[in-house]
């Protein structure tokens, strides 16, 4: 939780920055390009960010040697996904000309992919606060602090070089604490075929993990296709703010995961949903709570990033809403990804099919009616919306029926918190926008969450926010 805040708190200079001094143009150009990177590191960790747990439970290898087989496998693959971009830099960035500089943001793939692994590891043995240094304190305040820095040195490429530097650090932030814990590899004899048989058998939590990824980022990738990259620009920024209550669910991925995958292997089903339901609702209540928030005070937390983005606001809010609509089936996945791997792939695959096909139809639309671009530009956002919705029954139902037990988080304390924040919130957008921001969203997350906690919190769910000796 404190990592989560510690996140929150970070990502919101570097969009401050990055909007006030580098402006929209730079901003689009530089989403883009992030957008390809960090879909190749997604290929190059080979579903080994949740698979590592299931296979340190169930094989007989020494745990250093398993570890270090990933992140063999993980460089491997970075290497080919590199140089593959070094070669066609033009799919990082195809609507700008490029200096030189460009070639070398691939090798931010090693990072990326090495530091989940290493953090992948050190979660399975509970080491939690390893992940909050690493990606909610280093990397988000490094990119931020290089990239004011580096504006004075390139304001065309500080973005991109404030991000190449992040990710070193967090890497750098990840294996330390990973040779603590594991040490280096004595006796490690890394063999040609076993690695490819463990690439093999995590295929289909590798493309569950691309494809989670690339739902919430086919949006962007389809406005590059239509739209200049000033547009593309505000809509990341509405992305980054969105991300914050999205982060929330992978705040929890670190524990979670390992504790599912020790109760499958002891056969304790009821278990496995009793954790689904209990995390389900402390997500669904946190991003409700932040949506709501955000949502009604969205003109003036977009205008904070730049006058320019206030046009975003839309995107914002239809984009907070896919957010809460997809809470469900966030956590259902965390246990689907271990006992029905390829049907929670094939509803992916087909959550995401609708999504594309949906963002196509109503941008063509949307022109076809000559509606304002901010409006066209909105489609993406409400398609991911309709179907994160259908994913999020379809996998909900279909883990309930594998368990025999309920899976929703949903709790009644939820409507009473959301009433009293609309009706705070229909006050606070009356006051003055620095009001607004200082009083106004205190008021309403304060009323939200104290309804939550009163109403919607067990004697269960208190007893795990409560600090108890080790």
């Amino acid at each position: 939780m404190l990592g989560f805040l510690l996140r929150l708190l970070a990502r919101l200079p570097f969009l401050f920055v990055a909007g006030r001094m580098y402006g929209a143009d730079t901003l689009g150009r530089f989403a883009y390009a992030i957008l390809v990177i960090e879909f190749a590191s997604q290929l190059a960790t080979f579903g080994l960010k949740r698979g590592l747990a299931q296979r340190l439970s169930s094989s007989d290898e020494p745990p250093t040697h398993i570890v270090w087989d990933g992140l063999l496998i993980a460089g491997i693959a970075a290497a080919c996904a590199a140089t593959f971009l070094g070669m066609l830099p033009q799919l990082m960035f195809p609507n700008s000309a490029m200096n030189g500089r460009e070639y070398l943001l691939p090798l931010s793939i090693f990072a990326l992919s090495w530091s989940e692994i290493a953090l992948a590891a050190l979660a399975y043995r509970h080491d939690v606060a390893a992940a909050v240094r690493a990606r909610a304190v280093i990397e988000p305040w490094t990119i931020s602090i290089a990239a004011f820095a580096l504006y004075f040195y390139s304001p065309r490429d500080g973005l991109i070089l404030s991000y190449a530097l992040s990710t070193m650090a967090a890497l750098v932030a990840s294996i330390v604490p990973f040779i603590r814990s594991y040490g280096l590899p004595h006796g490690w004899r890394p063999e040609i075929r076993p690695l490819i048989a463990v690439a093999r058998r995590n295929m289909p939590l590798a493309a569950a993990d691309a494809i989670e990824w690339a739902t919430r980022n086919v949006d962007r990738a389809i406005l590059g296709l239509f739209f200049p990259p000033s547009v593309v620009g505000i809509y990341w920024v509405a992305q980054q703010i969105v991300t914050l209550p999205q982060k929330l669910k992978t705040s929890f991925d670190p524990i979670l995961g390992p504790v599912i995958t020790q109760n499958l292997a002891a056969g304790n089903l009821p278990a496995v949903a009793a954790q689904v339901r209990q995390v389900g609702f402390w997500i669904l209540a946190a991003q409700l709570g932040i949506a709501l928030t955000l949502s009604i005070s969205g003109k003036a937390v977009m205008g904070l990033v730049g006058p320019a983005f206030v046009g975003g606001t839309g995107a914002l809010i239809v984009l907070l809403a896919a957010e809460v609509v997809a809470a469900t089936a966030a956590v259902s996945e965390s246990a689907l990804v271990y006992v029905a791997r390829h049907r929670n792939l094939m509803i992916s695959a087909t959550v995401i099919t609708i999504q594309i096909g949906l963002s196509f139809g109503l941008i063509f639309v949307a022109r076809r009616f000559a509606l304002p671009q901010p409006v066209q530009a909105v489609g993406p956002a409400f398609a991911l919306m309709i179907a994160l919705g259908l994913g999020a029954i379809a996998k909900s139902r279909l883990l309930a029926r594998l368990l025999d037990a309920p899976v929703s988080g949903w709790r009644w304390a939820l409507a009473w918190g959301a009433g009293a924040a609309i009706a705070i919130g229909a006050i606070a957008v009356r006051l003055p926008e620095w009001s607004e921001l200082v009083f106004g969203v205190p008021a309403v997350l304060g009323a939200y969450c104290w309804i939550i906690w009163r109403r919607g919190f067990s004697a269960e769910d208190r007893v795990l926010f409560r600090k108890k000796p080790v």
